[in-house]
């Protein structure tokens, strides 16, 4: 691209980040990397009455725990291109609002706005008396000028200020046109084709000198040098303004692309929290407590999910490779990605493929590091049982175990319930096992297990198996009624990797234990 690629992900700080929104913040930072560009963070934050404190921290760290940080945002130092002495910045439009009330004076002065005193009383009303006839009440050029509405196109210049100066509440609309049609081009949808007639003159700025989002948008996007925004779906009804506000001021509209919604597991209507409460699923990248009601929403790192596996599962809602490749890394996806290959139709919420995608990043883990998380649910769990002794369980121990178990994991949370018998001794025994286990003869059998496994010298794997095996199979017993006991020795239940395995790594004196403590309770 001519062009030097700089896209925004400019989120308001109203609440906990949907991964709607990590979704949107993905895309473009994939699309700034792929052409060498600038992914920016701008807080969009003119509407001071829906701010939520520690919103805006939270926005930060998920884009950090994602792996995809911002360039420019807050706090940032980047300076503006071409000069060594200025500044993007700030990065918060709370901070900028003495930069908008110029532009809104511009469009007035080119007779491209105008001052609208309307109080909320009376547009209801004239909303009423336009449904009792059946119609739908647009403020725009068919009823603007016509002296029912009050603003500066029908009040004279001096009637005008007079109201200003005395304090009277007003807005700036924009004065959409007429008759015309306006030809706009999405880099996802093509080519869309908008009759003005139908636009509203939209609010641009108001008395208490704060700008609606659609001027801050325009003039934020401009003055930053964005080359493309790309946003999601829910904005597509506002690029006909927006576009006409470029226009107007003269200036080269960015490039569009508008995402596809992401939706619901049943693909009905858009995904939302109450979806992922009714299904067991989280919809935020991290945890939140609401800070006025402090309910708490759960999160996909607190869930056990791992970063990368978000990520992944994020970058196919609405976008195809091409290709029946699954499995991407952030390089990959960087490398690979194009505007060009995300879908108009919204994308499904699967919440089994995030798992899919969870299950394979956990095989990609290194079975150390897995151990130095999983040593802490073992230490609370020892806790729980009163085990506290055994709390110097080494970590390297833990990752053998790791490898044994991890292929049935989904989450580092399982690894318990695959894996405690490796760390402590069964004290009851599965009750359905038992009875498909334990037959006559069976306390008999055990107690020669327990004979075979004393005198071995090399406890192995492959010495133990061979050992067991060869004396079954000399002996002519069948390896269900030698090898379901034993397994319930050692686990209590019917389920667990290799038999063998775990005795080697439990060693001989606990095997030995765990043998004998069935025969007696048999």
């Amino acid at each position: 691209m001519s062009q030097n690629v700089r896209v925004r992900f400019a989120p308001s700080p109203t609440g906990p980040l949907h991964i709607g929104g990590v979704r949107t913040a993905l895309f473009n930072y994939l699309f700034a990397k792929k052409h060498g560009g600038d992914f920016v963070l701008r807080i969009e934050d003119t509407d001071q009455n829906r701010y939520v404190e520690g919103a805006e921290d939270y926005i930060v760290e998920a884009l950090n725990w994602c792996g995809i940080p911002f360039d420019e945002g807050p706090n940032s130092t980047t300076l503006s291109i071409g000069s060594k002495d200025e500044k993007f910045g700030p990065y918060r439009q709370s901070e900028r609002k003495h930069l908008y009330k110029q532009y809104a004076d511009q469009l007035i002065a080119e007779d491209k706005a105008y001052y609208a005193f309307d109080t909320s009383e009376q547009l209801d009303a004239h909303r009423k008396d336009h449904e009792a006839k059946g119609k739908t009440f647009i403020y725009n050029w068919h009823n603007r000028e016509k002296g029912r509405l009050v603003n500066s196109l029908v009040l004279s210049k001096e009637d005008t200020k007079a109201k200003i100066d005395a304090g009277e509440d007003f807005v700036i609309r924009f004065k959409s046109p007429q008759d015309e049609t306006l030809h706009l081009k999405d880099i996802i949808r093509g080519d869309i084709s908008i009759d003005t007639n139908v636009l509203d003159d939209k609010i641009l700025f108001k008395s208490d000198g704060m700008p609606t989002y659609h001027l801050a948008n325009i003039v934020d996007d401009h003055l930053m040098q964005i080359s493309h925004v790309i946003r999601g779906e829910e904005w597509l009804p506002s690029l006909a303004l927006h576009q006409l506000l470029y226009d107007a001021f003269g200036w080269e509209a960015p490039q569009f692309a508008h995402l596809p919604l992401i939706l619901k597991p049943t693909g009905k209507g858009k995904l939302s929290k109450r979806d992922g409460d009714k299904l067991g699923f989280p919809v935020f990248p991290l945890a939140w407590t609401d800070p006025k009601t402090n309910e708490t929403s759960r999160g996909y790192k607190e869930d056990g999910y791992f970063p990368e596996a978000v990520v992944n599962f994020l970058a196919f809602l609405g976008w195809n490779p091409g290709t029946e490749q699954e499995i991407f890394s952030l390089e990959q996806l960087v490398n690979e990605f194009d505007l060009e290959r995300v879908n108009k139709a919204g994308a499904r919420f699967d919440p089994d493929k995030t798992k899919w995608f969870n299950h394979h990043y956990m095989q990609q883990q290194l079975d150390l590091d897995l151990a130095e998380q999983f040593k802490l649910i073992i230490d609370n769990k020892l806790d729980e049982i009163s085990r506290s002794t055994q709390n110097d369980i080494d970590v390297n121990y833990i990752a053998l175990v790791i490898r044994l178990i991890k292929e049935r994991a989904t989450f580092i949370h399982e690894f318990w319930g695959l894996s405690h018998f490796f760390f402590v001794a069964p004290e009851t025994y599965d009750e359905k096992a038992s009875k498909k286990a334990i037959k006559e003869g069976t306390v008999e059998l055990m107690q020669k297990v327990i004979e075979i496994v004393s005198v071995t010298r090399e406890f192995t794997v492959q010495n133990l198996q061979s050992k067991l095996k060869g004396w079954i199979t000399e002996n002519n017993i069948g390896f269900g009624k030698v090898m379901m006991p034993l397994r319930l020795a050692l686990v209590g239940a019917l389920q667990g990797p290799d038999v063998f395995e775990i005795m080697f790594m439990i060693g001989k004196n606990e095997t030995v234990k765990r043998i004998d403590a069935l025969v007696k309770s048999i």
